[in-house]
């Protein structure tokens, strides 16, 4: 191992870096977290997550497990649970059923359905039968999941009795390849009926148990090299990708996370909880979830919906909450709701109470002992509307702002930690700790991850500079085996070195934190967790008579996108004669009308393009000025020059943000 640098408390950097072959880019040093320098962290005992449940059925095996909330006339009651020993003679009866109705070893198994239970009882069944788990999305449509299943091959598909319809919708085409569909929840005779008819077995869940108790099987371990799960991206450009992960990479996330968590002073056992309501068909959401198995802590399953969200948490009572910045900005913004009701004094004496216990923080006083009395009396209201147990919550899938982030760590009373990775990483491959300086940054690495970063000076990314940036080029043991049938794709998305290049920007801090800046692909992640492939959509919204040219714009910190539109002048003006609007092309532009009525033609088209709903614009500026390479808009090959237009237009897109923001309260 080559000597190594401390970067604040955590990061450490391994060598001094240099350059690419043939020079064009630099490349940083490799980074990594302190505890992992020489070797990465190991579970004890444990290499598959088949060995994993099994030593926590022996640690665990009567406290509580999996968790749900029975619906009695129309009224979710408390939360029920099945134990550890429970789950695990559940997972063997459907691991045997799985053998009988002819699912091999290293076949493929489909799951389409919300968070439940029996999703986490088909999970681990997979890992005791060596079979590959291929979640699918449940807001997916009829040709993502026919692509998926045909492409997978998933012999056997697992789905809810609420998705069964639309699943059938894509039977016809899957049948050559999926032979036995089993459902979970009430009977759906229709979609059984159906389903039958093309020839594809069917099975409700509670039936599926009995054929595994008539036929029992052995397990059949994996190997730590064997796939857990290959996981379908998103798809923003062409077909998604089908990422395998191992159970190598899905125990090292775990083992990584333990470390880590013992980095930050937190610690986590049998008594601690996780709700389950983030997809499981994400990674984050399994790694937690398998983290949560590996300390025997219990697991809750929401309801399913996001009305009931709220009452779900209040009935848990979660000490550990997992959260996209989305979920978090409608918390920060209810709270603030309420004590907008309050009389002057109370909000005078809540806000100075924010301000006091934020300074405290950010000198290094821990949350808990930072306002002592300001917590008795004001924070704790807020903390037990979250139940009342939160211990820390951790905020992934696209970048949290940091004045929410501070805001809601002060008034829930716990560390509310900021993290980056990929379904590529496994998750969190940086995590921020409760430390002062880790605020609006993803944190250090965590101790399963070695970074570096790489970058053209020419571009402003420097990885070698006294603050170095460049694109986040990740390897480890939580990286994935490469995209499934796709050769070409996996060997473009390593280096030489074996780094698997991320297309994002990132920024090292002086203490060590990365700070994820930009990205280098014409990608934008809203702030729901949804990628938005912006050019894909200037494409389609060109195709619109109104438009002469547009910019495509989205903020991670926003849930929709804007448009900047050079709007085509006989088209715009031949309207605004109809409206009997005179007014040159400039006057034209700038009319609240005109704006309306692009914006309109733009919905049109994006409706005929079949667009998805995140990827259609909200807000529109017209300008009569065109891009061009004279005023620096565009290329020399014609492609926009992206932060031109930002820094050109950024006034006026953040007051379309506001007026929307506005509008929508």
């Amino acid at each position: 191992m080559a000597e190594f640098r401390k970067i604040g408390d955590v990061t450490v950097a391994l060598g001094t870096g240099g350059t690419t072959k043939g020079g064009a880019e630099k490349v940083g040093p490799a980074y990594r977290n302190v505890v992992a320098k020489e070797h990465w962290p190991k579970l004890e005992g444990v290499t598959t997550l088949y060995e994993l449940f099994e030593r926590s059925v022996t640690k665990y095996f009567n406290c509580k497990c999996l968790g749900w909330r029975p619906v009695v006339n129309g009224v979710a009651q408390p939360f029920q649970y099945m134990t550890y020993q429970a789950a695990q003679d559940k997972i063997k009866l459907v691991a045997s059923a799985l053998g009988a109705v002819g699912v091999k070893a290293h076949d493929k198994v489909g799951m389409y359905a919300g968070n439940c239970p029996e999703w986490m009882l088909v999970l681990q069944a997979c890992n005791r039968s060596t079979t590959y788990c291929v979640p699918l999305y449940d807001s997916l449509g009829e040709d993502a999941i026919e692509y998926i299943v045909n492409h997978s091959e998933a012999s056997i598909v697992f789905t809810s009795s609420q998705k069964f319809p639309l699943l059938l919708k894509a039977i016809p085409t899957i049948k050559k390849t999926v032979k036995t569909v089993v459902y979970f929840g009430e009977p759906a005779d229709a979609a059984k009926a159906a389903t039958e008819k093309e020839g594809v077995a069917v099975y409700q869940f509670e039936e599926f148990l009995k054929l595994g108790e008539a036929t029992p099987l052995e397990a059949v371990p994996p190997s730590p090299q064997d796939p857990a799960c290959i996981m379908y991206t998103s798809g923003t450009t062409g077909s998604p990708k089908g990422v395998v992960l191992t159970h190598e990479n899905i125990v090292g996330a775990v083992a990584s996370m333990t470390a880590y968590l013992q980095q930050g002073n937190i610690s986590c056992s049998s008594d601690d909880s996780v709700l389950s309501y983030l997809t499981l068909a994400h990674i984050l959401d399994r790694v937690v979830e398998e983290f949560a198995l590996s300390v025997g802590a219990s697991i809750g399953y929401w309801q399913g919906d996001v009305k009931k969200l709220t009452d779900d948490i209040a009935a848990l009572k979660p000490t550990l909450f997992i959260a996209v910045p989305r979920v978090l900005d409608r918390v920060a913004t209810g709270v603030q709701g309420k004590l907008k009701k309050k009389n002057a004094v109370v909000q005078w004496l809540f806000n100075k109470a924010v301000h006091s216990k934020l300074t405290s923080i950010n000198t290094g006083v821990p949350i808990d002992k930072a306002s002592p009395l300001y917590d008795k009396f004001l924070f704790n209201t807020v903390k037990a509307g979250m139940g009342g147990r939160l211990r820390f919550v951790v905020s992934g899938g696209a970048p949290l702002a940091s004045h929410v982030e501070d805001y809601l760590k002060v008034v829930l009373c716990c560390p509310v930690l900021q993290g980056y990775g990929l379904t590529e990483t496994c998750a969190a491959s940086f995590l921020a700790l409760p430390k002062p300086g880790h605020n609006g940054t993803v944190g250090p690495p965590v101790p399963g991850t070695e970074f570096r970063l790489e970058g053209s000076v020419e571009l402003g990314n420097d990885p070698l500079a006294e603050r170095p940036r460049g694109e986040i080029c990740i390897k480890g043991p939580l990286v994935f085996s490469g995209y499934y049938k796709d050769k070409q794709k996996t060997d473009e998305a390593f280096d030489a070195d074996g780094y698997f290049h991320t297309g994002d920007i990132g920024e090292l801090q002086p203490n060590g934190c990365l700070k994820v800046v930009d990205r280098l692909k014409n990608l934008v992640k809203l702030s729901q967790g949804e990628y938005v492939a912006v050019e894909k959509l200037e494409g389609v919204f060109s195709e619109c008579s109104a438009v002469s040219q547009i910019w495509v714009y989205g903020s991670s910190y926003e849930s929709f996108l804007l448009a900047v539109v050079v709007p085509e002048s006989r088209d715009l003006m031949a309207w605004a004669k109809e409206q009997g609007l005179a007014a040159d092309f400039a006057e034209v532009c700038k009319n609240p009308k005109a704006v309306q009525h692009v914006q309109e033609e733009l919905t049109k088209t994006g409706k005929a393009a079949r667009l998805k709903g995140f990827e259609m614009v909200k807000s529109v500026l017209l300008t009569p000025e065109e891009f061009s390479v004279e005023n620096d808009f565009m290329t020399p090959s014609f492609k926009l020059k992206r932060p031109q237009l930002r820094k050109h237009f950024q006034k006026q897109l953040d007051d379309l943000y506001a007026a929307a923001r506005a509008a929508a309260q």
